[in-house]
């Protein structure tokens, strides 16, 4: 039994699982690297990729399309992005309060609407993202099954993971969106406001989000709508982004962990109770977060003992 399911776990559909889990919270996560760069502290994300994965059904559905059900959720991510800058950046709210005042907003039109115009709390069977081949890496024994076969957005994220690490490390308006958060009085200083900075971050994170929800909606789920179907993926991109420290390749690393023991969980169903195993992925995004912690207090210990060290040697 042990070895039928170590060949369940780490076989190619795992990998391949794994990838297309991981992808919703990596882009969600890309996207809260720039406001955590910018210094805003997002935890509404989980309702904006919910936004972007009802809202995607819904444009595939009125259209029969989902390029058309991608374009309008990334034209309502654009909106949510502007709506939580407008009063995070411009009115100066809280942003916590703002988060959960976004998730709760989420949730609750999301249902409404998928009521109101579906007749129920979900919907399936709307035309979704096709399944890309990958002629000449298909054929790669293995590694093949699992690169090859999967919705657009899985290999839009790798494109988006290297772009988004050349904007900020390797370009003056990445350094400036990080100096916006970190010195924005530098910034001014410069005659640059950070307060735009800021804007754009928010926004291209309500994209990324909707994005994110279109994915899981469009693609993963092949044209499938259910209530509160984000199930948490916005605060597990967010712990994403602190784990990687915002930086946008260790972001995706961390989002692929979760991918991994989320495919694992779903694979031992088939041994154990679907209850035990959704607690999987979670368990482990619990343990990043006290990993983080604990690395920061390290670090912090670390710090003041080379500072009295520095003091004791000067005296």
């Amino acid at each position: 039994m042990l070895e039928s399911i170590l060949k369940s776990i780490f076989s190619a559909g795992t990998f391949q699982q794994m990838l297309r889990s991981a992808t919703p919270v990596a882009l969600a996560a890309l996207g809260g690297s720039l406001t955590e760069h910018a210094g805003i502290m997002n935890i509404g994300m989980d309702g904006m990729i919910l936004m972007g994965a009802f809202f995607g059904v819904l444009g595939s559905w009125l259209f029969a399309s989902a390029a058309a059900g991608v374009a309008l959720a990334v034209g309502v991510g654009l909106l949510v992005g502007l709506f939580f800058a407008l009063f995070v950046v411009k009115l100066r709210s809280d942003e916590f309060i703002i988060g959960c005042a976004l998730n709760t907003f989420a949730l609750g039109l999301t249902g409404f609407l998928s009521r109101s115009i579906f007749g129920a709390s979900g919907t399936k069977g709307n035309p979704f993202l096709p399944s890309l081949r990958l002629p000449g890496i298909e054929s790669i024994p293995f590694l093949g099954k699992i690169l090859s076969g999967n919705s657009l957005f899985v290999y839009l994220t790798l494109l988006f993971v290297l772009l988004l690490w050349l904007f900020l490390y390797k370009t003056p308006y990445g350094f400036w969106l990080r100096a916006s958060g970190e010195k924005p009085e530098t910034l001014r200083t410069a005659g640059i406001d950070p307060a735009k900075l800021k804007w754009l971050a928010s926004i291209l994170c309500g994209v990324f989000c909707a994005l994110a929800g279109a994915h899981l909606s469009l693609g993963q789920l092949q044209g499938t709508f259910a209530e509160n179907m984000s199930n948490n993926r916005g605060y597990i991109a967010f712990a994403c982004v602190i784990f990687g420290a915002a930086n946008p390749p260790k972001a995706y690393l961390a989002a692929l962990m979760f991918g991994f023991f989320d495919a694992i969980g779903l694979r031992l169903q088939e041994y154990l109770s679907a209850d035990l195993t959704n607690l999987i992925p979670y368990i482990i995004t619990v343990v990043m977060m006290v990993y983080v912690v604990v690395r920061a207090q390290q670090r912090k210990k670390h710090r003041a003992r080379s500072a009295l060290a520095q003091k004791g040697k000067s005296a």
